[in-house]
């Protein structure tokens, strides 16, 4: 990883050398291609750290099972919940669909750093500098409480974490209006008598990729679009760091943007026996009820976390 750094740096300052040349803008083709490769590579050097100490955007998504993946999803909902409240972090609503068990289909929140509570960080990390590495697809093994016989199930729910932009960060993704559907409906989630009387609720597509947002919970129309967008512009920044690739080229034209259920990181397997184990790192415990209070730092940290 030190000998990518040092060979981007290194690019940058020939591509840099070049630009000063007397003759550089004689090939305007060639200059424009420069330029682009230039970007590209400050923003590959730059990398995803700079936004480590901002707030996370945390979406949990339910798969198949019904009833049990969707309180499998209010479980992880809960772990979070707690995690942040451990931490002196805050949490706002941006959008939740709910089930009459009072599971979730799917739900999404912003963590964010309370400025009271901003000694008790760890070093430089902030909510998506720490929990952007729990993104992916989390898998429960259980005896299904919903199931008359008492048959073990296995439920499966994806975990989504983004970074929360600022405004000047918001200017570094320029999305073409003709890019994007947008629709309006009434919200039903939190915000006073008015919220089913106007259509406040509001859902972005970026048509060239299919990346969908859904938010509902601020009072107004406009507020609901302003926050769709910026998670929508987190959605394709995550989408080309995944990739690798520049954020306009990820802003094209793709098949894939189904959710890939196959790949778990982390298994909590509370029948036959008790065990939480995270499949990247190896990281494991038998205390799952602790786990699904919070305690999760075995995972968010493995390294610090592992006894000396």
């Amino acid at each position: 990883m030190q000998k990518d750094a040092k060979d981007v740096e290194k690019k940058i300052e020939e591509l840099e050398a070049q630009m000063q040349s007397v003759d550089f803008w004689n090939d305007k083709n060639k200059a424009q291609e420069t330029l682009r490769e230039l970007a590209k590579l400050k923003e590959k050097k730059e990398g995803a750290g700079k936004y480590d100490k901002g707030n996370a955007i945390v979406t949990i998504i339910s798969g198949a099972g019904g009833d049990d993946a969707e309180d499998f999803s209010r479980m992880l909902f809960q772990m979070y919940l707690k995690y942040a409240d451990k931490r002196g972090w805050g949490i706002n609503f941006i959008h939740e669909n709910k089930n009459e068990h009072g599971g979730y289909r799917n739900i999404s929140v912003e963590i964010y750093t309370n400025p009271s509570s901003r000694a008790k960080l760890a070093t430089g990390q902030g909510p998506y500098g720490t929990l952007k590495n729990e993104a992916g697809v989390h898998r429960l093994v259980r005896i299904s409480p919903f199931n008359a016989k008492k048959l073990r199930h296995t439920s499966f729910s994806l975990v989504e974490v983004l970074p929360k932009f600022s405004k000047l960060e918001e200017k570094d993704i320029i999305i073409p209006p003709a890019d994007l559907k947008i629709e309006f409906a009434r919200s039903s989630g939190p915000g006073g008598q008015n919220v089913n009387k106007r259509e406040t609720s509001v859902r972005i597509v970026h048509l060239p990729t299919n990346i969908s947002v859904h938010v509902s919970t601020e009072r107004s129309q406009e507020q609901n679009r302003e926050l769709a967008m910026n998670i929508l512009r987190a959605k394709i920044f995550k989408k080309a760091e995944e990739e690798k690739r520049g954020i306009e080229e990820s802003m094209q034209f793709t098949k894939n943007t189904e959710i890939e259920w196959g790949n778990q990181i982390r298994s909590y397997v509370l029948h036959p026996y008790k065990m939480v184990k995270d499949h990247r790192t190896n990281a494991e415990t038998s205390n799952v009820d602790a786990v699904l209070d919070g305690d999760i730092e075995l995972f968010i940290d493995p390294e610090r976390s592992r006894p000396r």
